[in-house]
């Protein structure tokens, strides 16, 4: 059985001609006609060359891999029991799901605290992310989760303010670091402001410390959808010449006359804004720690990929060395933005892989009582049985789970309802629940209590879409836990879920469901 689809995908916006008859190898029809005008990737890739890495269309779609690993999440299941209960008294009156606490915190002091135990793990520059920004931001703080700025917004910035090389003054990051501060509760939450390459080069984090009082920053080595720097597309040759200037590898040269002269009459109409790979060094590493400290950052992350195993235990050791926050792993097959689509399906170690790697690394530095950060697994997370297995799985090292793709589709579909309520063309399959937000959103009672009458009204839709969201993953992680007995975050473990076949056992080292509780039940009929 093919795990990957080769050569015919709607990320691409391709097809084959022949679909029921195709190669899986090579993935191109099994006759492949001299006359066809090229629907496949080979064929599209004839005429339009390098624009059919990337997935279409650009600046409006969040992608994720389609390729279909040997082991995943749904491989596992949860485990529940009727015996007692941990965290809270052992009455049918008290033990009711409601009563389970959520709540998170982090940091060397605990002084970072969450109400939900997951977080937005980077949301760069991306026409998706900036277009969302509002409802992402307002929603995330509204909830009391985290939310980090991603790559190469400073840098993307067309108002921002350079001197000497270094930034002075922003527009977007601005607005986006105020957009969620001006709308936490009561000091949940955190806003995060991570750095690449580039970003390290514009001073973009001790400009975001000193000036816009973040306090929480994080260095990115990669993420699961490429390993290579971040990339967008670019409209507009003034904007590309400009990205060129402040440093990004842009590409075709828009500095090039013929480069130049071949946009002007319309062989292309965008070009590709790249950001260059990080080279690690343990040296490097804690010179930038130091500098960061110096600064003021009051808590510093660090956020990769899914690189190979030398380097997810690097991550591990460095964090663990230098007395870091959280460390972020993201696993293999998911993106926010444009990652090249054969990157994003054929690279790096898939999730549940990557995350018993870190279960198993963390577990061993424990034993030595080395310092261990908050951990933070990221990779296809959408629902509560995922976070669920997700924290169990790493559990008790993993606080976290980093969602993106969830809560932006979220907080799109927020935004789409309100535009529609505007126009009064709400579809009959949403017009059944009302036609205002009031009457559609499920929370507007629940957010009016929270931020009043007049506050609840200015709130953008896309914001109380992703807070509806995230009300709903909320109340099923509460039953999921109440049904295992566990009423607190810290009480999950890795026994609250079982691995259905023998190669997800093999990989994580949960048992076999069928071995499960296999000494209590032999002391038990005994």
């Amino acid at each position: 059985m093919s795990l990957s689809k080769t050569n015919a995908t709607a990320a691409t916006l391709t097809k084959n001609r022949t679909e029921g008859s195709v190669v899986p190898a090579s993935g191109m029809c099994v006759t492949c006609v001299d006359g066809c005008i090229g629907m496949c990737e080979i064929g599209k890739s004839a005429y339009r060359g390098h624009e059919v890495i990337y997935p279409q269309p650009f600046g409006v779609i969040t992608t994720a891999a389609e390729k279909r690993f040997p082991v995943d999440y749904s491989h596992f299941n949860i485990m529940g029991g009727v015996i007692g209960a941990r965290g809270i008294e052992a009455d049918s009156d008290k033990a009711i799901f409601p009563a389970v606490n959520l709540e998170v915190r982090l940091g060397g002091d605990g002084g970072i605290k969450f109400r939900l135990p997951w977080i937005i793990p980077g949301i760069g520059s991306t026409d998706v992310a900036k277009n969302n920004w509002e409802g992402l931001a307002i929603g995330s703080a509204l909830a009391g989760t985290g939310l980090t700025i991603g790559e190469n917004v400073v840098g993307m910035d067309m108002e921002a303010v350079f001197k000497d090389g270094r930034v002075v003054d922003t527009v977007d990051l601005k607005r986006r670091v105020n957009l969620y501060k001006e709308h936490q509760i009561d000091g949940y939450g955190a806003i995060v402001v991570q750095a690449n390459v580039e970003d390290t080069r514009l001073g973009v984090q001790e400009y975001a410390i000193e000036k816009l009082g973040v306090e929480c920053v994080e260095l990115k080595w990669g993420q699961g959808a490429k390993n290579i720097g971040g990339e967008v597309k670019i409209r507009s040759l003034k904007k590309a010449q400009t990205l060129r200037q402040r440093g990004y590898i842009v590409l075709p040269d828009p500095m090039d006359e013929h480069v130049i002269q071949a946009f002007e009459r319309g062989a292309f109409h965008e070009f590709e804004r790249h950001s260059r790979v990080g080279m690690v060094s343990e040296e490097g590493f804690a010179k930038r720690i130091e500098e960061l400290r110096k600064a003021g950052a009051k808590y510093i992350f660090l956020k990769t990929g899914a690189y190979r195993p030398v380097d997810t235990a690097r991550a591990l050791l460095f964090a663990s060395r230098y007395d870091l926050d959280l460390l972020t792993v993201d696993g293999a097959g998911g993106g926010t933005g444009m990652s090249p689509w054969r990157m994003m399906n054929e690279w790096g170690i898939p999730p549940v892989e990557l995350h018993s790697l870190v279960h198993a690394y963390a577990e061993r530095l424990a034993q030595t009582k080395r310092h261990l950060p908050a951990i933070a697994v990221a990779g296809g997370f959408t629902f509560e049985d995922q976070i669920f297995k997700g924290l169990a799985l790493g559990a008790p090292y993993v606080r976290l789970v980093g969602m993106a793709r969830g809560p932006i589709a979220a907080a799109m579909v927020g935004k789409t309802i309100g535009k529609a309520i505007e126009a009064n063309e709400l579809p009959i399959y949403v017009e059944r629940f009302g036609t205002s937000k009031n009457e559609i959103f499920v929370t507007s009672t629940e957010l009016r209590s929270k931020v009043g009458t007049e506050a609840f009204q200015e709130l953008p839709t896309g914001a109380i879409g992703l807070y509806t969201y995230y009300e709903r993953l909320a109340q099923g992680l509460r039953q999921l836990m109440a049904g295992c007995r566990k009423f607190s975050m810290e009480l999950i473990s890795r026994d609250d879920i079982a691995a259905l076949t023998h190669d997800a056992e093999a990989i994580s080292g949960i048992p076999y469901i069928m071995d499960v509780d296999k000494d209590e039940v032999e002391e038990l009929l005994r």
